[in-house]
């Protein structure tokens, strides 16, 4: 089974997206007013329909075709514009500059890292969240390879100013924070 298959089965029986990520509804006054954003491996989840809500050309890229057809139907139901693109991220990331706003969620792919650094226009803002190795809960992927090290999103991205960070892992009091993540908004200089 592809990749794009496997996902498109997962995403068979979604019928509503799934709230935007933690880092960027917490942080949605690091937005620029305007530009252009990429919901990079939208998946099911509600980021590209936030960033679209809050008034930027928004386009969500997926493998999944599902996952497209589910987010052009959601905008439909919102009134709100997306531009879909069936896309394997990992092979063809985004143009360098091309980009305001990149909101990454749950996906890690550190080799098309750099490259996300590159497509941010200047003073272009990166929204990453995605699951840590020493996490409390079972959720999210098992195989290391899509899992950070502790503070490796600081280092996978140190190009960037780093505008918040957080990364509670297992520290203080295990039953409050944001545990078994790791968060980023980090802009690209002028």
């Amino acid at each position: 089974m592809s990749a794009a298959q496997k996902w498109d089965q997962r995403y068979r029986d979604i019928t509503a997206p799934g709230a935007p990520s933690w880092v960027l509804t917490h942080n949605q006054h690091l937005l620029p007013e305007h530009g252009n954003a990429l919901d990079l491996a939208c998946g099911a989840s509600g980021n590209g329909l936030s960033l679209a809500q809050q008034g930027l050309t928004t386009s969500v890229w997926d493998i999944s075709a599902m996952a497209l057809k589910l987010q052009l139907q959601w905008a439909l139901e919102q009134k709100i514009t997306l531009q879909t693109l069936q896309r394997d991220c990992e092979k063809l990331p985004p143009e360098p500059a091309s980009f305001d706003v990149i909101c990454v969620a749950h996906f890690l792919h550190r080799p098309s890292c750099a490259n996300l650094s590159r497509a941010l226009k200047p003073g272009g803002v990166l929204f990453y969240q995605t699951f840590c190795a020493n996490k409390l809960a079972d959720s999210g992927p098992s195989r290391d390879d899509h899992l950070l090290q502790e503070s490796e999103l600081l280092s996978l991205f140190s190009d960037l100013k780093i505008r918040f960070y957080r990364e509670d892992d297992r520290c203080g009091d295990l039953d409050q924070g944001e545990r078994n993540r790791a968060f980023l908004v980090a802009q690209k200089p002028q």
